[in-house]
């Protein structure tokens, strides 16, 4: 799971539309020539149980190497893909080249394209180097830590042309993108308020200082961000890959605010169709644990104003999802009862994914001149027809930026507690120095860009 910016070290080695499963050794299309080769940079949770598992389905996609600075989760991830597709062909050794160094698995000519599945902390700074070593990327949400490594890192996947298809696979769910139809054909009438509900994490007891376990490359891991000591639930489990600790600590994340947040802020853009801009107001407030390592917000109440007049709330307090609330009714859309991964801090309690104020909303036919939104049947396959077709995936870099900035605007009305004024042209507050110095964080070095 844990990725991070270059150690020097040498290598270890000298849900919906599930794909047909063809065997790897089926020929003509799906020749080892034809074959796009993926390498995996983190091999956590994450990973093992979404980005490598959905992408390992796939015929005309073969896993060729892993990378983790967890020199155990790298031998994990080999036996783990080599298993996978042993079930596939028959064939228990498939090749898969391990590395503990990101940058030595980028300066492999032979990969096509990375999974980028480490804490959110390393995404924009490997998402860079990644597209710039030419190489097509699925990373996971959110983009970035901040607003202009964000930036950054749209900047750099339009420079260089390469494909960057965000995690943001709610896109790739009928309901999202029904429910997206639906508001923006007017079944709702005008919209006026969108009303999204997202989980919380607890805090935590303090945890004391631990010997660095001699397979992690911890300064490696923390990367860009400063030094602080390790202890075991700051950073992931050595044993299994139950949920980490990171995603609880503000160094390394912003907590659900965009964890969850990107996913459903995502479709609320998509729905009103502000998918390249952002808010132009925003207030609210959080609870921030007093003590404890794990220190990312509890229960909040933010909003949004939009150029357009639709407000938006976003809140722990809400239902976990997207409730769309127009002038002639309402929709609401979630997940139902699924979950990414084991650990997901969800309810378990199943629910309908789409309802509305009418019945006959959810029965509403899109007809063939009103808006149609892309169809993508499942994310990582779409993100591999991107790459063959060269034509943008379903949640593009820029598309994925913008969902995050907003998740981190209201991130910054938590901790300022105050009205704040965005220009989502210059991405800058509005007359706030105070406000526009959050928008950055310092680089640790040589973790920078």
């Amino acid at each position: 799971m844990a990725m991070a910016a270059g150690t020097g070290a040498a290598s270890t080695a000298a849900s919906l539309g599930f794909p047909t499963i063809v065997p790897a050794s089926v020929l003509g299309k799906y020749a080892p020539s034809n074959r796009l080769n993926i390498g995996a940079i983190g091999t956590g949770r994450i990973s093992r149980d979404h980005d490598m598992a959905e992408t390992i389905k796939y015929a005309h996609a073969r896993i060729m190497a892993v990378c983790d600075v967890d020199r155990n989760r790298v031998k994990d991830a080999v036996d783990y893909v080599n298993s996978r597709y042993a079930k596939q062909t028959g064939n228990a050794d498939n090749g898969v080249t391990p590395y503990d160094d990101y940058r030595e698995l980028l300066a492999n000519k032979d990969i096509d394209g990375v999974l980028i599945s480490t804490p959110d902390h390393q995404h924009s700074i490997i998402g860079i180097q990644a597209v710039e070593a030419g190489k097509d990327v699925y990373l996971q949400k959110p983009t970035a830590l901040t607003i202009e490594d964000g930036r950054a890192l749209s900047n750099a996947v339009h420079r260089t042309g390469r494909i960057l298809q965000i995690g943001s696979q709610q896109r790739s769910w009928t309901q999202f993108r029904y429910a997206s139809e639906l508001v923006r054909n007017g079944r709702i009438g005008q919209l006026k308020n969108i009303v999204i509900g997202l989980p919380v994490d607890p805090s935590g007891d303090e945890e004391k200082e631990m010997p660095i376990p001699a397979a992690l490359h911890f300064d490696a891991w923390l990367g860009m961000t400063p030094y602080v000591y390790y202890t075991e639930k700051r950073v992931h489990p050595q044993k299994g890959y139950d949920r980490p600790g990171w995603l609880r600590c503000e160094q390394f994340g912003a907590g659900m605010i965009t964890g969850w947040g990107s996913h459903h802020l995502d479709i609320a853009h998509w729905a009103m169709n502000t998918e390249y801009t952002g808010p132009v107001e925003l207030w609210g407030s959080a609870e921030f644990p007093k003590s404890g390592l794990w220190d990312v917000h509890g229960s909040f109440k933010t909003y949004g104003l939009y150029a357009n007049g639709v407000t938006m709330e976003v809140s722990d307090a809400n239902p976990n999802g997207i409730r769309f609330e127009g002038t002639e009714g309402w929709i609401f859309v979630t997940r139902g009862n699924y979950t990414a991964t084991a650990s997901d801090p969800v309810s378990k309690t199943p629910s309908k994914a789409l309802i509305a104020s009418d019945p006959k909303i959810i029965t509403s036919q899109i007809g063939p001149n009103e808006v149609h939104l892309p169809v993508s049947d499942e994310h990582h396959g779409n993100w591999l027809e991107s790459m063959q077709t060269r034509r943008q995936p379903i949640a593009p870099v820029e598309v994925g930026h913008r969902s995050c900035s907003a998740c981190l605007l209201h991130h910054i009305t938590m901790k300022l507690k105050r009205r704040l004024y965005w220009d989502p042209v210059k991405e800058r507050f509005r007359n706030d120095d105070e406000a526009n110095s959050m928008l950055s964080r310092p680089k640790r070095h040589p973790y920078t860009f």
